[in-house]
């Protein structure tokens, strides 16, 4: 098994990918041989879903199928020597999945998961369809493993279960959105992509031939691609997909150029560690991402992701940008370019993404125009002292936008406006002749949209704040070889998030805590011992749920479920 072993002693090139050559662990008494790998559900597990569904139906439905909500259920197994590969689900050329894959074992690997794609629900339901998948696989004379993969649309009604009508009632932009049609939904669209799905989604993606992604591989490269969106467009999002592979995948671990240079270092991953994601309409930036820092299965130490896989592997997230106080610009019959750029990237990030936009098919003609456009370039700021190898690196970034406009619809004229912060801080430390290196990485989002009418004034709000914390911290010990080393790593990483709906509040976080350690010659693991931890919990108005599982040397030792929650959690919501 490879690993991305990014922190060894900076005195010399580290092996890529180190190749695990040990036992292969053994499996949960729970599951059958070989044990797939898994990890905590990333959403609110959904009792909704009857509990033995029919077989499910292929895409598109059938017609006399009534369905309101979807998933996609991926499964797969492969055999052989492979290691971490990414992949990629995409519909008519829209991206509806990003994942990647385990560590092969000598058993051989299956795996699987389920996503909510509900918010592509305009994809699905269209007669001619092309459903494209890439997994970037490899095989030679080491890489001997193929994937066998089973993709499944699975379609659900649950517009009358206990769930949902209880949601309505409690939920403001639900109620009223059921009892105000389509005026409500022009107001209360912009406060969730997955409440109320998109009339039109339009893939902002490349040609096809090798993925429908971007390549990206420098920080001066920008993608483009050119759309007309039609003129009765109300409402406007981007979805942005985004992964950091090569030199780039562990960007927030690497030091400066000006650090490698002076010890005259033999590595490639640098430039620092600062990575913004920017979203461009007709050259000026509309939006950016700091994106999660995913941890594929090879990385850090892939004895880690043995069952359990870092948050994200499987499903990597996507980031929404709404573009609707924008619609004045592009509500004028015209072809306006999307385009993307990665700053201060090396080789090399895939990026594309999806159009969703709402349409109104009233005979009133829908006009837009601007009121703020506030986007000042970002700020960073570094500050570094070192003496040879060791040394400390201190990196703080900060974006704030501020976009609003006017759309007049058969809604009425209702005004979006959107306030968006972006913050970034990262510390690196090595000591020890470099060969302890510790991270301190941390991303801050908050976001604010508002939407006003002029005679009422605002009549939705929502507000979200996200933090994605990462504690890395390694130690490396040279053997008695030049090739010989041995590293013990310790590992916190979470997603963390507070959401507010009108009165409506949830909040949710989900971490891992790992350690252990792995005795690395060349590219090969032979030995080493990994523990994983990971506590996932959501609250809202409506209950709680918690999951804990952990894992150690490839077994899972606990997995415990609650879905009580103490009183008062979520202070001031609505009951």
């Amino acid at each position: 098994m490879r690993s991305n072993a990014t922190l060894f002693p900076p005195t010399a090139a580290p092996p890529s990918r180190p190749k695990r050559k040990s036992k292969s662990p053994a499996p949960s008494p729970s599951t059958p041989s070989p044990p797939p790998a898994h990890s905590p559900s990333s959403t609110t597990p959904s009792p909704t879903p009857p509990a033995s569904p029919p077989p499910p139906p292929t895409t598109p439905p059938p017609l006399n199928c009534t369905w309101s909500n979807a998933a996609l259920h991926f499964s797969a197994a492969a055999n052989g020597t492979q290691i971490d590969r990414i992949a990629a689900v995409w519909l008519t050329g829209a991206e509806l999945l990003r994942t990647s894959t385990p560590q092969s074992t000598p058993d051989g690997v299956s795996w699987s998961f389920t996503k909510d794609v509900t918010r592509f629900s305009a994809l699905l339901r269209r007669k001619s369809l092309s459903l494209s998948v890439m997994l970037e696989n490899t095989v030679d004379e080491f890489y001997t493993g193929t994937f066998d993969v089973n993709i499944t649309f699975l379609f659900y009604n649950i517009q009358n279960s206990p769930i949902h009508k209880r949601r309505s009632l409690n939920s403001s932009p639900r109620k009223i959105i059921r009892n105000q049609r389509r005026q409500s939904a022009a107001i209360n669209a912009s406060l969730e992509l997955d409440q109320i799905p998109a009339d039109l989604i339009i893939p902002v993606s490349a040609a096809g031939e090798e993925g429908y992604w971007f390549k990206i591989q420098t920080g001066n490269d920008a993608v483009y691609q050119g759309i007309q969106i039609p003129n009765n467009t109300y409402r406007a999002v981007i979805e942005v997909f985004v992964s950091a592979h090569g030199d780039d995948e562990f960007w927030y671990t690497n030091p400066p150029d000006f650090y490698i240079e002076s010890n005259g270092l033999n590595i490639t991953r640098g430039h620092g560690v600062y990575r913004e994601v920017l979203v461009t309409l007709d050259d000026n930036v509309v939006g950016s991402v700091l994106p999660f820092p995913v941890i594929y299965t090879g990385g850090i130490n892939p004895l880690f992701w043995d069952p359990i896989v870092a948050i994200g592997a499987f499903n990597l997230p996507s980031y929404e940008i709404e573009l609707t106080p924008f619609l004045g610009i592009l509500l004028d019959d015209k072809k306006h370019y999307f385009g993307f750029g990665v700053a201060d990237a090396i080789s090399f990030w895939l990026v594309d993404a999806n159009l969703h936009l709402w349409l109104d098919d009233s005979p009133v003609k829908v006009q837009a125009g601007p009121i703020k456009y506030k986007n000042p370039n970002n700020c960073v700021e570094r500050e570094s002292s070192f003496a040879q190898l060791n040394g400390k690196f201190e990196t703080e970034g900060e974006r704030q936008t501020e976009f609003s406009g006017w759309v007049y619809s058969s809604a009425g004229n209702v005004t979006t406006r959107v306030i968006t912060k972006l913050e970034f801080d990262n510390e690196i430390n090595y000591k020890s002749n470099g060969t302890i290196v510790k991270v301190e990485h941390e991303v801050t989002v908050r976001k604010q949209i508002e939407i006003s009418l002029p005679s009422s004034g605002t009549v939705a709000s929502f507000s979200v704040e996200s933090k994605y914390p990462l504690e890395l911290k390694t130690t490396s010990v040279a053997g008695s070889g030049p090739d010989n080393y041995l590293v013990s790593t310790e590992l916190e990483v979470s997603y963390e998030e507070e959401k507010k709906i009108d009165h409506f509040q949830s909040k949710l976080k989900n971490k891992q805590e790992c350690s252990g350690w792995m005795f690395v010659h060349g590219e090969d693991v032979l030995s080493g011992a990994g523990a994983t931890s990971q506590t996932y919990t959501v609250q809202d108005s409506l209950g709680c749920y918690s999951r804990k599982v952990s894992a150690d040397e490839g077994a899972v030792v606990t997995d415990t479920e609650n879905f009580l929650c103490a009183a008062g959690v979520i202070s001031g919501s609505s009951a």
